[in-house]
């Protein structure tokens, strides 16, 4: 296994300090191992898809407007 040094904020750090029985080498492994899967999960279905810029670009937009309608209504709502 090879092993890999990284660095991380004094407060982090300090709390992880405070809880010595956890095994935080075990926790970092096992993050990296799920966002690993998860790149390769995400790669395989772009692989895979038949959308292109645009249309992701479109739904984008699609979301972005119905989530602010739904907004406004919830404000107007709470008057």
């Amino acid at each position: 296994m090879t092993n890999m040094t990284f660095s991380i904020p004094d407060e982090i750090y300090k709390k992880m300090k405070e809880h010595p029985e956890i095994k935080w080498s075990q926790i970092a492994r096992s993050a990296l191992i799920k966002y690993i899967e998860n790149l390769e999960l995400a790669e395989e279905i772009i692989s895979k898809s038949t959308l292109k810029i645009e249309d992701v670009e479109e739904i984008g937009a699609e979301i972005k407007r119905k989530a602010w309608e739904l907004h406004k209504k919830r404000m107007e709502d709470q008057r």
